[in-house]
């Protein structure tokens, strides 16, 4: 049995700092800034039939993430997304997913790094083969975790940056060992805030309910299935969720580059029976993406 491939032996091709280099040539000082202090932000994408999915939104935000922690981009969005397509027509990708990232180099060490460059990179990579629709509405169950979002006062909540995801994988390592697929994370104050790398929603009596965004990302999948929800005539409420809550819901789906439209069907104590709004949201998500949704009848 051959051994699992790993991220950085691969054929194929990396955009970085301005050009396309071998995928095992991109690589960092073990002195970079990023390593020792998080200095990178990043985002996550998802190319469909060739097309990035909301790529000038991602980009956008990859760029105010960057503002955020103090960093320039020595690019302009529109390069960014130029060299996207220009890094997954190199690797003969259609179907797939895009990893941009910028970080700060090894140009200086200690907590400042004003004089540290910032480096750039985009990577894409071939997507698992997705779930029947059937397999997706079984739904998955997630773990609660002891770990909290911060408070806007105490990190930069609204940046994608690759430091605030630390106690996001300790909360799905606890949870995967547990038996549970992922974790649902509160806030400091409690309330629900999100799982680990993608915002929940909460079916009540018809109503789709769903955490304010106030201190985690409004993800753009998420924003784009409230639309979703919206031209269906749901009615989509965000407000404070306090956890006991949980216990009035029906059905309940995670949003994201990774999840898409996944249903859950347990969050610790709590159970759902994913229904017509989760097959509904994720057959119009299937159609809005281009993709042909795919049954065990097929």
């Amino acid at each position: 049995m051959s051994a699992p491939q790993t991220f950085d032996d691969r054929d194929g091709y990396i955009w970085m700092n301005g050009g396309l280099v071998p995928w095992r040539n991109a690589k960092v000082h073990v002195l970079t800034h990023a390593m020792h202090y998080a200095s990178s932000v990043f985002e996550g994408e998802r190319s469909y039939g060739g097309k990035v999915f909301k790529l000038e939104e991602h980009t956008e935000r990859l760029f105010y993430s960057a503002v955020t922690l103090d960093m320039k981009i020595p690019y302009t969005p529109e390069q960014i997304n130029a060299v996207t397509y220009e890094t997954l027509r190199a690797n003969n990708i259609t179907d797939g997913y895009v990893r941009p990232m910028a970080w700060r180099g090894s140009e200086q060490m200690g907590v400042t790094a004003q004089n540290a460059k910032i480096n750039v990179m985009i990577a894409c990579w071939v997507w698992p083969s997705y779930f029947t629709i059937e397999a997706r509405l079984k739904g998955i169950r997630l773990q609660l975790s002891q770990w909290r979002r911060p408070a806007p006062e105490c990190a930069p909540v609204k940046a994608k940056a690759a430091g605030l995801y630390m106690i996001c994988t300790l909360s799905k390592h606890a949870a995967e060992r547990a038996g549970y697929e992922d974790a649902l994370m509160l806030d400091y104050r409690g309330q629900v805030a999100e799982a680990t790398g993608a915002n929940v929603f909460f079916v009540i009596n018809g109503e789709i309910h769903t955490p304010t965004p106030d201190c985690f990302l409004d993800g753009i999948t998420r924003r784009s299935v409230i639309d979703l929800a919206k031209k269906r005539g749901y009615k989509v409420i965000e407000r404070a969720i306090m956890p006991e809550e949980m216990g009035k819901a029906q059905e309940c789906f995670l949003t994201g580059t990774a999840a898409e439209v996944t249903p859950v069907r347990e969050v610790g104590p709590y159970t759902f029976a994913p229904g017509d709004v989760c097959r509904t949201l994720m057959s119009d998500f299937d159609a809005m993406v281009g993709r042909v949704q795919k049954s065990s009848a097929a």
